[in-house]
């Protein structure tokens, strides 16, 4: 049997490396970054709902599209503590719990917004099946509260692991949005299941 090896994943790689040097929290910026390029969803003066945002490299990247003008809100049950933009507010708070009470979620954000986010993750098990399950239910919960949320035309960022519901999800999606898209980013690490999958123009 094959065994995980705990240093193959001490030793940073190339975007691990870069986000120090760039003062980012995570690699992860670097995927928005190149969904950001290949599809400019985000623009200036746009308002931006991260959900699950710790670290906080989502929402760092994101304040920088929107400049001071626009207004990014980030969501999540672990603190942010690195340092924020005066335009962005980081609120403690559960997204399933908020999925199934859309107005409360709408209260405590202040409105509508142009753009969700989420690039939420399961406690893994090791299990795919489980995983995966478990990754669709916050992808589900995320898709929920763009409904409510996003406003006509707006657009949504949701990672998922790919499973059994992963087609479910993808029909989910097509159903709110005019176009949808399925894409895996190349600082994605080979090994992650993960892709994401992006709607354009909400209806």
């Amino acid at each position: 049997m094959k065994r995980h090896n705990p240093k193959s994943r001490q030793h940073p790689d190339y975007y691990a490396k870069r986000a120090k040097q760039e003062n980012f929290p995570a690699r992860s910026v670097y995927k928005l970054q190149e969904i950001q390029k290949k599809y400019s969803l985000i623009k200036k003066g746009y308002r931006v709902l991260d959900l699950g945002c710790a670290p906080g490299s989502w929402l760092k990247y994101a304040a920088g599209l929107t400049g001071e003008k626009g207004r990014v809100v980030g969501i999540d049950l672990k603190p942010v503590t690195e340092g924020i933009p005066d335009h962005v507010r980081v609120l403690s708070g559960d997204v399933m719990e908020l999925a199934e009470n859309p107005d409360r979620c709408l209260e405590l954000i202040g409105g509508g917004v142009d753009v969700v986010l989420s690039d939420m993750a399961p406690s893994t098990t090791g299990k795919k099946d489980v995983d995966a399950a478990r990754s669709y239910n916050l992808s589900r919960a995320a898709l929920l509260i763009s409904e409510a949320l996003l406003t006509p035309g707006g657009a949504f960022v949701c990672k998922i692991f790919q499973g059994g519901e992963f087609e479910e999800f993808i029909a989910s999606v097509k159903s709110v949005f005019d176009s949808t898209r399925i894409y895996k980013p190349r600082s994605t690490r080979k090994e992650s299941k993960e892709t994401y999958v992006i709607g354009i123009g909400k209806k």
